[in-house]
């Protein structure tokens, strides 16, 4: 596998992307569950008729986006970084440089959800938030694409929250994917697309850190393999009061920023399924 995606990863980004497509269609036309979570998650965001428009460019998409990674993972990260043609919302990053504040990145399953913290880390310290996969094999991958001098993985456990928590009080950047199921104990019910979603606390957690600034960060897919547009943004809302209400308004947050390029979100993920030992929403 490892030579599979190194192979992969030294094809153009316009041929992966074409042949992601077609992967995406292969997943789709292979997968039951896979068909009813698409459906079912579209169904609950949009009307009937926007649901069906936006299925097959999302379905495309998520395979573009698994197609990708060898490119993101394995290449150099200044050629990595090239990939990204257009920056909107730097200035926020540079207002907060000039604060003396640290920065809290979150970005969904949204676009190019990799190559954010990649293009990040070529200018300054970041630490990311991410688990352990289930698939052995995919570890060694995972620590050479992510990981680098400036790029510093946290893992999904006490002595990752450490990692997270230093890195804000030293003012740097810690980034994570905070549409992901956490694990039991580490999660609340709230709201995500009008359905109860069990979501992570420490994310809504991280947002009461003393001198952090909150940034919204995604990599919007160009047409034709292009490349893509880094697009930074604040969130609509301060975070304030309690861990449940801060991690309803992070959904909040990611459904406007879901909505404004819905064909590039992974809708197929599995996202309001309750963790083993965890009971179902309250009614």
């Amino acid at each position: 596998m490892l030579l599979l995606f190194r192979l992969l990863g030294g094809l153009p980004l316009r041929l992966l992307h074409a042949l992601g497509a077609l992967f995406g269609w292969l997943a789709w036309f292979a997968s039951p569950d896979y068909r009813r979570h698409l459906r079912e998650n579209l169904g609950l965001a949009y009307p009937p008729d926007e649901a069906a428009a936006i299925r097959s460019a999302a379905i495309a998409h998520a395979g573009r986006g698994a197609l990708e990674l060898p490119r993101v993972w394995m290449r150099p990260q200044a050629e990595v970084v090239s990939l990204v043609r257009q920056v909107s919302g730097w200035e926020l990053v540079e207002a907060a440089w000039r604060r003396g504040d640290g920065i809290l990145f979150f970005t969904p399953h949204l676009g190019c959800f990799e190559i954010t913290a990649q293009y990040y880390a070529a200018r300054a310290p970041i630490t990311v938030l991410y688990r352990p996969p289930k698939q052995r094999w995919l570890q060694p991958l995972i620590e050479a694409g992510r990981g680098g001098d400036k790029l510093h993985l946290a893992r999904a456990d006490l002595s990752g929250v450490r990692l997270l928590l230093r890195a804000l009080q030293r003012r740097e950047a810690v980034g994570m994917l905070p549409d992901q199921v956490p694990g039991r104990g580490e999660g609340v019910w709230a709201p995500f697309f009008g359905r109860p979603a069990y979501s992570m606390t420490l994310a809504a957690r991280l947002t009461e850190t003393a001198g952090t600034t909150v940034i919204l960060a995604w990599a919007e897919r160009l047409p034709g393999g292009a490349g893509f547009h880094l697009r930074l943004s604040p969130p609509d809302e301060a975070f304030a009061g309690s861990v449940a209400t801060r991690a309803a308004q992070l959904n909040r947050a990611l459904e406007t920023l879901i909505r404004r390029c819905p064909q590039q979100y992974l809708w197929g993920y599995n996202r309001y399924k309750a963790p083993r030992g965890v009971g179902p929403p309250p009614c």
